[in-house]
C-alpha cells in the first residue's frame, strides 16, 4: 500500500489486550486489529461503512 494511513484506535476498544479495532480514513475506510498492525485490513468504501456504522449505532464518516 503506498498511501501513508493514520490509524487510531476505535473509541469502544478496551485497554485489556482484547477488543482492539484500528480505523484509518483515507478515499476508502481501513479497518485492521491493533495487536497485528501488519496483519490483514478490512477496507471498505465510505458508503458501506456509513451502512454498517448504520447498523451498528456508531459515529458515520
Amino acid at each position: 500500500m503506498s498511501e501513508r494511513l493514520k490509524w487510531f484506535k476505535s473509541s469502544h476498544s478496551d485497554n485489556e489486550g482484547g477488543a482492539c479495532v484500528e480505523v484509518a480514513l483515507s478515499a476508502a475506510i481501513h479497518v485492521r486489529d491493533s495487536k497485528i498492525p501488519a496483519g490483514p485490513r478490512l477496507r471498505v468504501t465510505a458508503s458501506a461503512w456509513r451502512a454498517f456504522v448504520s447498523l451498528v449505532g456508531g459515529p458515520a464518516v
